[in-house]
């Protein structure tokens, strides 16, 4: 018995089995943060002090210490890195705020972010941000004021950390904090207690701008902490504390009297609350170890096993001592020699605990990754299969039911999964989302692997029995796969499995690399096969053509009908493949892989990537470099010069001017905000933010696309013109490609052409004379697709 399957029907249901796919492996990728339980559930109260040893003595502090300060102002500078404050650019742009880090009551640490380095803010672009601060600030009805300034990080993403604006921006932050502070200082008279100014960037910047990677540049960010309540310094920093950046949450909480957040896995910064009494420091540190260690109870089975959590216990105990020294009046040598040491143990206790529970947010749920794998890999095998019937309009497909043989593996499988499931989900030590699963929904997950597994097996077991039946046209040429089918194929399922390795991840753009430059060996193979073989199945098909016409031939003698012509001009068609390309376009056809080798070769020293080689010095570096500039503009004026004459070729007159100014608008944008200069400009100190001339490009990019839409739209519905639609969808491809330049650095233009200059020589002089099809087209545009991404980025 058979079930026969509409092809939408079956579309649907791979689309509902790789969704689920797609949700385990991303939920096993992507494990949940640790997380406190319910409010309800959990201790709202904090904790009292540790009991003091023997009778008779009983500490009754439970509440929250007072706080420390006022008034809190927190200065978020999006992708402010490091060396931005503490390095020579701090001193250059930013003169203030490094005369507060090096004489003024502050204190300064690196605060390091954990990867993946990404924000997503809903924020106002600057200016709006500062023209509403002189009003906040002399309003009384806040205690916590948070500004998050971006233009920085945007500033990173298009020129880099080397860009002219850069030193602008810095400048202008530099005036918000100097207001900030001298406001906040001005109204200390007027309060019982001090202000605090938290100047910290969510995430740094790496040397060509971009952020969410694990360079020191990327995760390296300044944390400063500026309130009269600390000790006015003496000198310049000699050496800064590394500090994580999720200690901030804690150190603020307990600066303004608040309780640790329950799932903050951050310590406290014991500097900044340093001018307290011993006490009041214990207290504090005692309250940030207990709510790490109940954060690490209610989510690690195992965790009186744990190293930090034992370090507490033993601190909490040596707690308990010094308070009962404490209470009893001791003013001894013993007692602050005993708060020291108790003083260190809390803080290893709590770097141990903080360790701990941040492992368990990176740790992978392989288990649940697995599982969402295999069903990924078996949808795709099974649409893989059976991309032959799915082309036909009226596609069915026979999915087997009864046969013995495939109902037999069907239960064997479930119960091999099902054997499988129960022995992972028992000796797991950590927590599996998977495992964590109902087993009616366990079992419904092993019958769907099992099911689709199945139906490729009988999918393979069609196509072979296919192979052995004699063809039903003895003058057709059976199919058979080329090299680069096999290649395309096997590239494709190899870069998949790559991916299970973290030091492929990193290296991922070796495999593309090496992916592209063996297909353009695989191309030229061909190419000389198609050009200089005569094909077997040409000379088949050519000799039943041949048969076929001598017997018409035969058979109309008696009418008057020319058959010779015909037979001859068909046969001349199928003699052989490499008629289609004659002359010259032959041999650059031939000459077209290896000057795509030679140009993938030169793209790939404009930028180094990856983990291994990105630190070494290229020619992107060389040319974004200060002393260069001349050499950079010249390289962008070519660069887009060639954009025009490779994308203008079948544009309308009003396109190939419009793209022409915007092609110069992009240049003037890029000599506004510093990059390149004009030839009669001799420096870059008259820089904008080259706001009018992006506007400028983009009005020339929606007028391009809008021509092209209109062309497409009246090729559909007045008359139908292909040539005009091949111009209207050629038009809306140059006014992205306009966008792209606008967006590209300048540097990095030639890759534009590059990719241009390839996709022009694919088409014409691969593609076409070897007759691929959509589908191996496609995939090779993917392919190169992914080798120019890392082509650009560094």
């Amino acid at each position: 018995m058979r079930l026969r399957l509409r092809s939408g029907a079956l579309a649907a249901g791979c689309l509902l089995a790789e969704a689920l796919g797609v949700a385990l492996f991303l939920r096993g990728f992507f494990p949940l943060p640790v997380r406190s339980l319910p409010r309800g559930e959990a201790r709202a109260e904090p904790p009292a002090e540790p009991a003091p040893p023997g009778p008779g003595i009983v500490s009754n502090w439970t509440k929250i210490p007072p706080p420390l300060f006022k008034k809190v102002v927190i200065v978020l500078i999006d992708a402010l890195r490091d060396d931005f404050v503490f390095g020579s650019k701090g001193k250059q742009f930013m003169p203030y705020t490094t005369q507060v880090i090096e004489k003024g009551t502050s204190y300064s640490f690196i605060a390091e972010a954990k990867p993946p380095t990404v924000t997503m803010p809903r924020i106002k672009v600057d200016d709006n941000v500062t023209r509403h601060l002189d009003r906040v600030l002399k309003r009384e009805d806040w205690d916590l004021l948070i500004l998050h300034y971006l233009g920085l990080d945007h500033i990173g993403h298009v020129t880099g950390p080397n860009s002219p604006l850069v030193g602008p921006k810095l400048r202008e932050m530099d005036n918000v904090l100097k207001k900030i502070h001298i406001s906040l200082l001005s109204k200390e008279g007027e309060a019982s207690l001090p202000s605090l100014l938290v100047v910290c960037g969510d995430h740094g910047m790496s040397e060509t701008g971009s952020h969410g990677g694990s360079s020191e540049g990327e995760v390296h960010t300044p944390l400063l902490f500026i309130s009269s309540a600390f000790e006015k310094r003496s000198g310049p920093l000699t050496q800064l504390e590394l500090v994580q950046q999720t200690d901030l949450a804690s150190t603020l909480a307990v600066g303004l009297g608040l309780p640790i957040s329950r799932n903050n896995v951050g310590n406290i910064i014991l500097p900044v609350v340093g001018s307290k009494t011993m006490r009041e420091q214990l207290r504090f540190l005692h309250m940030n170890g207990f709510q790490l260690s109940t954060l690490l109870q209610e989510n690690t089975p195992a965790y009186e096993k744990d190293l930090g959590y034992e370090q507490f216990k033993i601190a909490e105990k040596s707690h308990g001592n010094w308070i009962k020294l404490y209470l009893e009046g001791n003013n001894s040598e013993i007692l602050l020699n005993l708060g020291k040491k108790v003083l260190k143990q809390y803080l290893e206790a709590l770097r141990t605990l903080s360790s701990s529970l941040s492992k368990q947010v990176a740790q992978y749920d392989m288990y649940s990754m697995m599982v969402g794998t295999v069903i990924i890999m078996e949808v795709l095998l099974l649409l893989f299969l059976s991309v032959p019937k799915a082309l036909s309009s009226r596609a069915e497909f026979e999915v087997p039911l009864s046969p013995p043989l495939f109902s037999l593996l069907f239960y064997l499988m479930c119960l091999m999964l099902c054997a499988v499931h129960v022995i992972v989900c028992t000796s797991a030590e950590s927590l599996c989302y998977f495992c964590s699963m109902s087993w009616l929904t366990a079992v419904g997950v092993m019958m769907l692997i099992s099911a689709l597994m199945c139906g490729i097996l009988s999918a393979v077991g069609k196509i072979l029995e296919n192979s052995r039946l004699p063809p039903k046209n003895p003058g057709a040429c059976s199919s058979s796969w080329s090299e680069v089918d096999v290649l395309i194929l096997a590239g494709t399922i190899g870069h998949v499995l790559s991916l299970g390795a973290s030091s492929f991840i990193e290296e991922e753009h070796q495999t593309w690399y090496f992916l592209i430059n063996t297909l353009c060996l695989a191309l030229c193979q061909e190419l000389c096969r198609n050009h200089f073989l005569l094909k077997e199945c040409d000379l088949q098909l050519g000799i039943t053509l041949k048969q076929n016409f001598d017997s018409i031939g035969e058979a109309s003698e008696c009418k008057n009908i020319d058959v010779q012509a015909a037979s001859s001009s068909k046969l001349g068609k199928a003699a052989s493949s490499a008629e289609s390309v004659k002359g010259s376009d032959k041999w650059i056809s031939l000459a077209s892989p290896w000057i795509i080798l030679i140009c993938c070769r030169l793209l790939r020293s404009l930028n180094q990537t990856g983990v291994q080689w990105a630190h070494r010095p290229d020619f992107g570096h060389w040319l974004t470099s200060s002393e260069h500039k001349s050499e950079l503009s010249v390289l962008a004026a070519i660069s887009l010069l060639m954009i025009f004459v490779l994308v203008q070729r079948r544009c309308s007159l009003v396109s190939k001017i419009a793209m022409a100014l915007g092609l110069l608008g992009v240049y003037s944008y890029r000599a506004a905000i510093g990059n390149v200069i004009f030839p009669w400009q001799h420096d870059s100190k008259d820089i904008s933010k080259g706001i009018t001339e992006a506007r400028f490009v983009y009005v020339f990019v929606l007028g391009i696309v809008f021509t092209g839409t209109k062309d497409l739209l009246k090729s559909q519905v007045i008359s139908a013109d292909s040539s005009m639609k091949s111009t209207g969808l050629w038009e809306v491809y140059s006014g992205l490609v306009l966008l792209s330049a606008l967006l590209f650095r300048p540097h990095n233009l030639p890759v534009l052409v590059f990719c241009l200059l390839i996709q022009t020589m694919m088409t014409k002089y691969i593609w076409r004379p070897l007759k691929f099809d959509a589908a191996q087209i496609t995939i090779m545009h993917y392919w190169f697709g992914q080798a120019f991404f890392y082509f650009q980025v560094s």
